[in-house]
């Protein structure tokens, strides 16, 4: 059986090497969700998510840590806030997206999963760490124009690129701060 999610991914790096991976999900098998994927400067992984969130995201995603915090998102057409318990998201879009024509799983699994990895280094199909099948269908891609971010009130620095690897899933995001509106297909 297929489980479909539909929202956008937004993934950004900060000069003091923490990695955030935002997922604001409109629709999906327990309803509308945020999450946020952290990987911090010394590649701890953790999951930030309401606990029905987590325990979907976890069912798919192993992390070292899971934190039951609500994921709260104010977004407006090309400005995203998102707090996360001691996290603090801002981030800017830049006004052109990318777009991308609707495509059959079959194709994400195959052409676009080779363009993709050489373009971009990612991959738009795989397994899961626990052994879920994947298809990233991307509908847009925009690059942040700006972000910020903070710990416990503490600045983050500067946006840098994304340092791989996060060790969330089967790939990592770019290594450009971005968001992709997408529809991600799960089969269990």
């Amino acid at each position: 059986m297929i489980e479909t999610l539909s929202g956008s991914i937004t993934a950004v790096g900060f000069a003091s090497g923490h990695r955030f991976v935002v997922g604001h999900w409109l629709s999906s098998p327990i309803g509308p969700f945020s999450d946020v994927m952290w990987a911090d400067p010394g590649g701890r992984r953790v999951l930030v998510a309401s606990p029905v969130a987590a325990e979907f995201v976890t069912s798919v995603y192993p992390f070292k840590e899971v934190r039951a915090f609500e994921v709260g998102v104010e977004a407006t057409a090309r400005h995203v806030v998102v707090a996360a318990g001691d996290i603090t998201l801002s981030y800017s879009l830049n006004r052109w997206a990318v777009p991308f024509p609707p495509r059959p799983r079959w194709i994400t699994a195959t052409a676009e999963n080779w363009i993709s990895r050489l373009l971009l280094g990612v991959r738009t199909y795989g397994i899961s760490p626990t052994g879920v099948a994947e298809w990233y269908r991307t509908r847009s891609l925009r690059l942040l124009a700006s972000a910020s971010a903070s710990l416990d009130g503490a600045d983050l620095g500067p946006m840098s690129p994304v340092a791989r690897p996060l060790g969330f899933g089967f790939t990592d995001p770019p290594r450009r701060a971005c968001q992709v509106q997408l529809r991600v297909d799960l089969r269990p």
